[in-house]
């Protein structure tokens, strides 16, 4: 048996290393919010220190009310938005179905998901922008929207087919005896059921579609449009003038909404990682 000491030093050792861990990525973040505090001439001090002599609060006014931040984070809370909700729209049904349905080609199909989930937009942006262009469907809202669906949707259907999956099909029976068709079945006796990995799901989707930068900054031309992932690069540093302080200001601005929901709905989070484990 293995004592009471030893299981405490195994923890402490595991705690060692979470925190590690967690060290890790979060340097990187207090860094960026150190530089938003700086001045320019502390940008380039030597050596560089973590915490700004003082904290200068005019980067993020100049950001606020200079720049036009504002707008990228609407346009990124629209494309966000619409993007959830048309993934709900797809994911759902489709879940359901892999989850309770058994009919020819199921296992084929789940893998296909499953490779689309595994290719990277890099690979397939380049085409979409020939194909998207073809189409004269380049540079609006509903094109962008069209291909983040595309990208969230494998995830989002794995996902929910996991926490579907626990929920016992006997309820999917007594409900048809009650008279509900399945579409009645699924939206009234089983989603109900699965609210928490539905809200973990979206969270995920949200942090996902919110961090994406490669496929608007290719699909998109006007800057008007923009979302605050691309939008971010209007502020880097020219030839004529240092930025760096302006950049790291609207980047802590752009990663506030995400970092909010994970404060906030964090238990979700992590039950996205446990209890909605992938099944076969």
């Amino acid at each position: 048996m293995i004592s009471k000491s030893a299981k405490i030093r195994a923890s402490i050792g595991l705690y060692l290393v979470y925190i590690l861990i967690s060290l890790f990525f979060l340097l990187p973040f207090l860094w960026l919010v150190s530089l938003s505090f700086k001045t320019v001439p502390e940008l380039f001090q030597s050596p560089p220190k973590l915490l700004p002599n003082q904290f200068n609060f005019d980067n993020y006014r100049y950001v606020l009310w200079k720049t036009d931040i504002f707008g990228y984070l609407k346009n990124s809370l629209i494309i966000v938005l619409v993007t959830v909700i048309g993934s709900l729209i797809f994911c759902l049904p489709a879940a359901y179905a892999f989850s309770r349905f058994n009919f020819k080609g199921k296992k084929m199909t789940m893998l296909a998901i499953l490779f689309f989930q595994m290719i990277s937009p890099l690979i397939v942006v380049i085409p979409l922008y020939k194909y998207l262009s073809r189409l004269g469907m380049l540079n609006n809202y509903g094109s962008l929207i069209f291909v983040y669906i595309a990208v969230v949707l494998p995830f989002a259907v794995w996902s929910i087919k996991g926490y579907i999956d626990t929920v016992p099909k006997e309820l999917d029976e007594a409900a048809a005896i009650d008279g509900c068709n399945k579409f009645q079945t699924m939206c009234m006796a089983v989603l109900p059921l699965v609210v928490p990995g539905i809200v973990s799901v979206v969270i995920l989707v949200v942090v996902k579609s919110w961090a994406q930068f490669i496929v608007p900054f290719i699909l998109l031309n006007d800057s008007a449009l923009y979302p605050i992932s691309v939008g971010l690069v209007n502020l880097q540093s020219t030839a004529d003038s240092i930025t760096t302080h302006y950049l790291a200001a609207a980047a802590v601005i752009g990663i506030f909404p995400t970092l909010l929901i994970f404060v906030i709905l964090q238990r979700f989070i992590v039950s996205a990682m446990t209890a909605g484990a992938v099944k076969g």
